[in-house]
């Protein structure tokens, strides 16, 4: 059972709002900018939202807000809320901050610098290297990897970074698995490393709940670090959140002939910084200097007389491609891991999960067909098409 007395109290108050249908992040800043209290707010709200017309707001009851901080509790999480100290202080320091988090692993890890690495989810074999690798030599530098666990460049992130420090931000509750292939890594995460969600347990994703993952990701770091990414994608929302938060945008340069380097050259071409090497993210991190506010507490400029009920509206979401399946077929996951840049075929096989043989083999069918050339030192790279 969940600890009682007046702190326990305040925390259900906190998450009876936190949790309204209705609000949104937006919405509960508004109010507590307005009311000063989650228990003022709950005391005029109804009344406030039937003058206006409102029939959409569900406060939800104390019994509900328990038996949530009871499940929490049996599934060896903890729920932080704004006014606590153990709230992340970078996170506080964005505009309205979800309310309350939901998290399992070592809370520790919030405490060091951090970066985020995002990228395409049908990465290329050489992608997924270069986010690995990096991920891992900044860890030993002690830098938490910050990332959203989705396929692709943020699995290979969570990996390389996995021996030390990384933290998931989940688009779901914290319980829930998705991709299925991550089940592994998600259970490593939560037993090394630290899950993060502003979704109760037990609820799935929906579209709209990854760009409101991904402000998190950004909100948690210092910088953000693009590794592969499509003009119109999830990681470039990252970005723009990242720089909307004040923080450092970052891209690794990609090959003009690759669609998956298009938003990620873009953002160079932006002004993001060019990321080349462990050194060059170091630097920049080294340097960066975002403001903290003191976790809980109200801005002086908040305006108390804006329209609380406003549910958050993430960007794009009605685009969000998160929910795209995996491709089961051999020939054609080799397809997706090739691209202009060199690669062996023993890091295709590694990336594509399939034996050696099986990926020679494909290779062979593909360059007789001129879907590929190889190069001196056993490497292939995808020919451009005509």
């Amino acid at each position: 059972m969940t600890a009682t007395g007046p702190g326990h109290t305040e925390r259900v108050t906190w998450l009876r709002l936190a949790r309204t249908r209705g609000l949104g992040a937006t919405g509960f800043a508004r109010a507590m900018a307005r009311y000063g209290s989650a228990e003022a707010a709950i005391d005029d709200l109804p009344a406030r939202a039937r003058a206006a017309g409102r029939r959409n707001l569900d406060i939800p009851p104390v019994d509900r807000i328990e038996a949530e901080l009871d499940q929490i509790d049996r599934a060896g999480a903890r729920l932080i809320c704004g006014f606590e100290p153990a709230y992340p202080a970078l996170l506080a320091a964005i505009p309205d901050p979800p309310p309350a988090l939901i998290m399992r692993g070592a809370l520790s890890l919030l405490e060091r610098p951090a970066c985020a690495i995002v990228g395409a989810r049908n990465a290329s074999a050489v992608g997924l290297r270069f986010a690995r690798d990096l991920a891992n030599g900044l860890g030993r530098e002690d830098v938490v990897i910050v990332s959203g666990l989705a396929r692709g460049i943020d699995g290979a992130a969570h990996a390389g970074a996995l021996a030390h420090g990384t933290i998931a931000v989940l688009a779901g509750g914290i319980d829930h698995i998705y991709p299925p292939e991550h089940a592994a890594l998600h259970a490593q995460i939560a037993e090394q490393g630290l899950l993060v969600s502003e979704i109760p347990l037990g609820r799935t994703p929906t579209a709209r709940d990854f760009p409101r993952r991904n402000r998190i990701i950004s909100g948690l770091a210092l910088g953000s670090l693009v590794v592969e990414a499509a003009l119109r994608s999830g990681s470039l929302i990252t970005a723009r959140y990242a720089a909307e938060q004040g923080r450092e945008v970052m891209a690794v340069p990609g090959s003009p002939l690759d669609p998956r380097a298009r938003g990620s050259n873009q953002l160079l071409r932006d002004g993001a910084h060019l990321i080349e090497t462990v050194d060059d993210v170091l630097a920049i991190l080294s340097a960066a200097r975002p403001p903290i506010h003191d976790t809980g507490r109200l801005e002086e400029n908040a305006a108390p007389d804006l329209d609380v009920f406003v549910e958050d509206e993430p960007d794009s979401a009605d685009s969000y491609t998160d929910f795209e399946p995996v491709a089961t077929n051999p020939l054609e996951r080799l397809r997706n891991l090739l691209s202009p840049a060199p690669v062996s075929s023993d890091e295709l096989a590694r990336a594509a999960a399939l034996p050696a043989g099986q990926v020679q083999a494909l290779l062979l069918e593909m360059e007789m067909s001129g879907e590929i050339a190889s190069l001196p030192g056993g490497l292939v790279q995808r020919r451009r098409q005509s």
